[in-house]
């Protein structure tokens, strides 16, 4: 995929404005303005794919609600969670079910904040303190749940490596009502985004950064992960990071290399109304066709 520019800085330190995402974005705000970043418009279904090119299907925060979704033609599918809307076996099921159905070459999935079985710490502290808030899950044997989830790969701060790209995948977010896979802003998601590798191709995790996808209008207020977008920008410069969660930040933007995805399926109505987002990527060049072309020079 061509040579990577050197990172603008190896090792990333927790924001003074991490825990107030946004009052960060209003003190970084050139940082977000034209010509530095781009909307980008969404690639149209019927637009052909370029030769040499492998595309990706990105959808997220399809809570249960797959039911009529006009799935595009495509190579890979990027699922970056919230699939169901408390973790339950019917639902990791039923999502199973779909993704089976999907013609895709390959389903790569992360968990999102409402996998709430999925965060087994999560549970064992709420199964310890008899914690009712979800009666559903009192007797939900979450220990196995990702057995359930067939028909894709599943990563959670984990890699894998399709058709050539290098793919990371992480579920965790800031903060919010003692959701699934919920940390403090600042050091402690700073501290897993710290074990994503350099040289990875397409970023998925289930939270945006600052500044992408992130905005929620009603409260005027952002809330993306400060350390994250320091994180992508500064030292792992991916190609594609998918995401979601935040409902009302469905869209695609561009820094110049990076392409940031919010392809949230549900509005903040929980309506499933939002297009899957369709992304291009040229094929990694691989050792032995460089040294053919060596050869040949």
């Amino acid at each position: 995929m061509g040579q990577r520019m050197s990172s603008v800085s190896s090792t990333i330190l927790v924001d003074q404005y991490s825990t107030n995402p946004t009052q960060a974005f209003a003190r970084k705000q050139s940082r977000f303005l034209p010509p530095h970043v781009q909307v980008v418009e969404p690639t149209p279904f019927d637009t052909p794919k370029p030769a040499g090119h492998t595309r990706f299907v990105c959808v997220s925060d399809t809570h249960s609600r797959t039911d009529g979704i006009q799935m595009p033609d495509g190579d890979v599918l990027l699922h970056t969670g919230d699939f169901s809307n408390l973790g339950l076996p019917s639902e990791v099921k039923k999502f199973s079910e779909w993704l089976d159905s999907l013609p895709y070459e390959t389903k790569v999935v992360i968990a999102g904040n409402h996998e709430l079985t999925f965060d087994k710490d999560l549970m064992d502290r709420m199964v310890k303190q008899e914690y009712l808030r979800f009666p559903k899950l009192r007797d939900v044997d979450y220990e196995n749940i990702q057995s359930l989830l067939k028909n894709c790969i599943y990563l959670q701060d984990s890699e894998t490596t399709v058709k050539g790209f290098r793919i990371y995948g992480s579920p965790w977010t800031p903060e919010f009502y003692d959701w699934g896979f919920n940390l403090s802003r600042g050091q402690a998601l700073l501290d897993k985004w710290n074990e994503i590798p350099e040289g990875i191709d397409i970023l998925m995790t289930h939270g945006p950064p600052l500044g992408f996808g992130d905005l929620m209008p009603r409260q005027k207020q952002r809330a993306g992960c400060v350390e994250l977008l320091n994180t992508v920008q500064r030292r792992v410069r991916p190609k594609l990071h998918a995401f979601g969660h935040i409902h009302e930040g469905y869209s695609v933007m561009t820094d110049g290399h990076t392409t940031f995805v919010n392809s949230s399926t549900c509005t903040e109505m929980y309506k499933p109304t939002n297009p899957p987002l369709v992304f291009d990527l040229p094929n990694p060049e691989r050792p032995s066709e460089a040294l053919s072309q060596d050869d040949t020079s």
